[in-house]
């Protein structure tokens, strides 16, 4: 059957699993006290029945013309309901909406056009969807116009946004969670590109004026320099969820300084520090990261500020990116929704000089994981996640060795691609 006549024939949607749980950022934020893996303590986001719940998931399967069923996932994030974010996922009440106003779309549809396929889809009539549903559904019609095509999904991106095909590896960026130094010694075995996150949320992780999360930070960087030799120079990331506004204050000058200062600490490493202060609310945001950011530069300071809460959605990204209200954007693909939307996201990041860091959440799945892969080679980004989990070997496997494969295809299908 030609790629012109291929449809969808039937959709399939299965509960599945998140690679990790949704925790309530407001439950752990204020304190709540720890109990093994679990919390202890009444969940103060609405739609968390408990403060760690199993991330549930839901698969959206096409069966095509030709008898092929391709697949998408659909979930939340770690911190669901926060910093701007859609709530929670259910995964019952998503298949009774994908049900409702998606499938009876995708009946029929052909899938040639990746495109053309997500906005006739994707479009539901004045009832929003949720972000996590246009996330799933367009990853599988990436995969089928993949299989249409006969090509990979980078290839398909490259081809329908008129982006150059270029077989460059994207730097990989590994998270820690809970498990912080013997992750980092994985980390630097590995010699893993960016590292290690760190998952700083809390007070006690923070310390008081931020001295635990400085003396933390100082350790990473001489037992990368002790494990990875002194040629290894990753950069060090560390997601600090707002926590050096809550200990020092909301001041953009006094958050610079605490930001240029953990820079000088660490060198010769270059210090990402993602999430100092939640403003609560993007207008909030924008206007006091501008600041910081200029304080920074007025500094001197090489340290670069990553942002995440309040900038979610493609919009909130051309925002901040035009704006320069960052260094580094995480676009947190769950978070922006369609594959058509996070494209656009790099794109605006690239377009602004603004560092593209395609992320997500260690609650994905591999199949997300995989097509996220994809994207970031195909928009060139300037660094992505080691996903789905918080054992970094697992993610780095995923991602790294579908990156690997991708780019050997690329090369020898198309030998002339550039690839450095």
């Amino acid at each position: 059957m030609s790629a012109e006549h291929l449809r969808v024939t039937d959709v399939l949607l299965v509960p599945a699993q998140g690679a990790f749980f949704y925790d309530d950022q407001l439950a752990i934020r204020a304190g709540v006290v720890s109990d093994g893996f679990a919390y202890k303590g009444t969940p103060r986001t609405p739609g968390f029945s408990s403060i760690r719940m199993p991330a549930q998931a839901l698969s959206i399967g096409l069966r095509l013309s030709d008898g092929v069923i391709v697949w998408g996932d659909m979930m939340s994030v770690q911190y669901a309901g926060a910093g701007g974010r859609d709530p929670v996922f259910e995964s019952e009440a998503i298949t009774e909406l994908t049900r409702r106003l998606v499938v009876p779309r995708l009946e029929g549809r052909s899938v040639r056009s990746f495109l053309d396929a997500c906005a006739r889809s994707l479009d539901s009539e004045g009832e929003g969807l949720p972000l996590a549903v246009s996330y799933g559904v367009s990853q599988a019609l990436l995969r089928a116009a993949a299989h249409a095509s006969r090509c990979t999904m980078a290839e398909v991106l490259c081809r329908e946004f008129k982006l150059p095909l270029v077989a460059k590896p994207v730097p990989l960026y590994a998270q820690s969670g809970d498990q912080r130094q013997i992750n980092v010694d994985k980390m630097a075995l590995r010699r893993v590109d960016v590292l290690p996150h760190g998952l700083i949320n809390s007070r006690e992780k923070f310390g008081p004026k931020g001295q635990t999360f400085l003396e933390f930070a100082q350790w990473v960087a001489c037992r990368v320099r002790e494990l990875g030799g002194e040629e290894y120079r990753p950069v060090l990331h560390f997601d600090v969820y707002g926590w050096v506004g809550l200990e020092i204050g909301l001041n953009p000058l006094d958050i610079a300084a605490f930001i240029a200062r953990a820079a000088d600490s660490l060198r010769p490493f270059r210090l990402h520090l993602e999430s100092p202060a939640d403003y609560g609310s993007t207008p909030l945001q924008l206007e006091r990261y501008i600041e910081i950011v200029r304080e920074l530069e007025r500094l001197g300071s090489d340290a670069r500020v990553v942002v995440d809460e309040h900038c979610n959605t493609m919009a909130d990204i051309e925002n901040f990116a035009k704006l320069r209200a960052c260094h580094v954007i995480q676009i947190k693909t769950p978070d922006v929704g369609s594959i058509v939307d996070i494209v656009q996201a790099v794109r605006h990041c690239k377009a602004h000089g603004v560092g593209a860091f395609l992320g997500g959440s260690c609650v994905e799945t591999d199949l997300s994981a995989r097509a996220s892969t994809h994207i970031a080679v195909a928009t060139q980004a300037d660094m992505m996640l080691a996903k789905p989990g918080m054992g970094v070997d697992e993610g780095l496997s995923i991602v790294g060795n579908e990156q690997n494969r991708l780019l050997a295809i690329l090369r020898a299908t198309a030998p002339g691609v550039p690839h450095s």
